[in-house]
């Protein structure tokens, strides 16, 4: 067994004592992965990504509810006070009659760490116990093409640290997988990284199984292909190192195993009239569908300079304290490429690479 390198030997021992009592039953895990999903295409739930965070992370997968529980909707800092009451999953598109600039904003000084920024961990199956932290959206483009999204939600994201000061971070963290199937065959697979990310083909990737590994970095969530050290710095030219580093690992270092399928919300997705509709998918009634219809942020809106919790480098171009994401109607579901475009050249990887 192989342990992380950098990891203190408290650290490496509680890992491996937990992998220990996890190893009877993580072997269950192949087989609540084999599921059945009413509408869902089999192969979208055989394919599915199966995701390792990084031991030293301390804030896992998040309940989108408790999200909105923790949270107000504020426009410019003031919080709209004619807005529903209360808020949930089947009535958060309420807000976008406020504008796209409607912040959830966290009713709590996140300075002091409230424990729900931290989510929730999975337990020995990569389950997240009572908490739906995942959304899987599957969009059929015809002629055998499928792209299926597996989304994915914390409630905060730690950005790291650049010249001794942590920057980056914000509330609310929306970060994705795109598989792309022809024919029910896996073909290419998005990770999303910060600003942009990166395609490879299926054929490359660690897998469990037919399932391809998501390694997702400590604090920042973004998702690679491979375990180890990442720069993000310049995006297309990831590096082994670099001003602005992400680190991941696998099992053999203590990576935690966490399975989104297991607690993730299905839904069909089609633009065909030029508004985006979802549909359910799966026999459970109650799932709601008003949440992905909802424009806003996330999270808080980036603390301005005067405000003592921030600050700001090279400038205020990066700042400790950045302003939370859009949801998943965000992410370009019905892409033409297996890359979002954003500006950036997509590139089709077929060898693995930081």
């Amino acid at each position: 067994m192989r342990f992380a390198k950098s990891a203190g030997g408290a650290v490496l021992l509680a890992a491996q004592l937990a992998r220990a009592q996890c190893s009877e039953k993580a072997y269950a895990r192949s087989s609540l992965g084999k599921r059945a999903v009413e509408g869902v295409p089999q192969f979208v739930l055989d394919y599915a990504p199966l995701s390792y965070i990084h031991h030293e992370d301390v804030y896992f997968p998040s309940d989108l509810q408790a999200q909105i529980d923790n949270t107000q909707p504020e426009v410019d800092f003031n919080v709209i006070a004619d807005a529903e009451s209360p808020l949930n999953l089947n009535n958060l598109d309420s807000l976008n009659s406020f504008g796209k600039e409607v912040y959830l904003t966290s009713k709590d000084d996140i300075t002091q760490s409230p424990p729900w920024l931290g989510g929730v961990k999975p337990d020995c199956n990569g389950k997240t116990d009572n908490a739906i932290t995942a959304a899987v959206i599957v969009n059929d483009k015809g002629n055998g093409t499928v792209d299926a999204f597996y989304m994915y939600f914390y409630a905060y994201n730690w950005g790291g640290v650049v010249l001794d000061l942590q920057v980056g971070n914000h509330v609310g963290d929306w970060e994705h997988n795109m598989v792309r199937f022809e024919d029910g065959e896996p073909k290419w697979v998005w990770y999303s990284q910060h600003s942009n990310g990166q395609n490879f083909a299926y054929d490359i990737l660690h897998k469990s199984g037919d399932r391809p590994i998501n390694y997702v970095a400590n604090g920042t969530h973004a998702n690679y292909a491979i375990p180890g050290t990442h720069d993000h710095t310049i995006p297309n030219f990831n590096l082994p190192t670099g001003l602005l580093l992400d680190h991941t690992e696998g099992p053999d270092d203590g990576g935690l195993l966490w399975d989104p399928l297991l607690s993730a919300y299905f839904y069909n997705y089609t633009n065909a009239t030029g508004t985006p509709t979802f549909t359910v998918l799966g026999d459970d009634d109650s799932t709601p569908t008003s949440w992905l219809n909802y424009l806003g942020k996330w999270g808080d809106e980036e603390y301005p300079e005067d405000d003592d919790r921030q600050q700001l480098l090279f400038g205020g171009a990066i700042a400790k304290y950045a302003s939370g994401p859009t949801g998943p109607i965000a992410k370009q579901l019905d892409r033409k490429e297996v890359c979002p475009s954003n500006g950036n050249l997509c590139i089709y990887r077929w060898i693995l690479a930081p």
